[in-house]
């Protein structure tokens, strides 16, 4: 009975906090207008991307590299997108809202809110995706084949890859309850370094020694070579082509465990510090 209770209670406040979240990423402007921004933004991103590349890399568009680079960089959305999306929420609710104290008296599962509230950005972000990959594919004929795609791949992989985004968040916003105001831009600065040593725009077999070590331990480098060999049936790293795809998503599951087990003990450890400090209804102010 208990159990049931508390799995009620968890759901509940997955589905507020995800409600809640969506309002407060939509309620901005009318529905069409939104739609509009949705729509535009991907685009203009992956513009931005191609022209990069076609000044700096040879072949141009018909380097297959391209391709690679185009779906890491279409996939990486996810990435900025689902650490704000968890980790803001603290800032958010504390500094702006002057909620978060009520949210420790509400009968409500804290990381099931956290983790709905980064579900709208999670939402945005896949929309934001599928419009990246349509583009790329009727613009720049990206060789993507909807009956060739590795569907079991992709949908594992995504899951598993989301779920790490998801805690890495609740990692950050541990970070958040026990700083400033300043954790608004941890999952910014964050986003932007893993950009780097994640492959997304380019194989990390070609970082220097210290960050190639580095890449292998993050999860985000499986998920998105998972994400390549899904849609276009190879990756992009010599390094990684031994590993089969069971043998990948293996990888990618046991750093995505790591990765929520990690984040849950250091958000508790955080909590903790943040009560004892008087952290958690600190409002910075500036």
């Amino acid at each position: 009975m208990a159990t049931n209770q508390r799995a009620v209670e968890n759901l509940r406040s997955l589905r507020m906090a995800a409600w809640l979240g969506w309002q407060i990423e939509s309620n901005w402007t009318d529905p069409f207008l939104f739609a509009i921004y949705s729509v535009i933004k991907p685009i203009a991103g992956a513009l931005i991307l191609v022209f990069m590349y076609m000044v700096v890399a040879k072949g141009g568009l018909s380097n297959p590299l391209f391709p690679m680079i185009f779906v890491g960089n279409a996939f990486y959305i996810y990435v900025a997108m689902v650490l704000m999306g968890v980790s803001f929420a603290v800032v958010d609710d504390r500094e702006r809202y002057g909620m978060l104290k009520y949210m420790y008296t509400a009968p409500l599962n804290i990381y099931f809110y956290l983790l709905g509230r980064g579900g709208a950005k999670t939402l945005i972000a896949t929309v934001s995706v599928l419009i990246t990959l349509a583009f790329g594919a009727l613009l720049f004929n990206l060789p993507i084949d909807i009956a060739s795609i590795d569907w079991l791949l992709l949908v594992t992989g995504l899951v598993l890859g989301l779920l790490s985004l998801a805690f890495l968040g609740i990692f950050l916003g541990g970070v958040a309850l026990i700083t400033a105001r300043h954790g608004q831009f941890t999952g910014e600065a964050v986003a932007g370094a893993l950009y780097m040593l994640c492959g997304a725009v380019f194989p990390i077999d070609v970082l220097p020694g210290l960050l190639q070590a580095i890449s292998y331990i993050l999860p985000l480098t499986y998920w998105i070579e998972t994400m390549r060999r899904a849609l276009l049936g190879s990756g992009s790293s010599q390094i990684l082509s031994q590993l089969s795809n069971l043998e990948l998503v293996g990888v990618l599951g046991a750093f995505s465990v790591g990765v929520v087990i990690l984040s849950v003990l250091f958000f508790r450890w955080a909590e903790h510090r943040a009560k004892e400090k008087g952290l958690i209804d600190m409002q910075t102010n500036y």
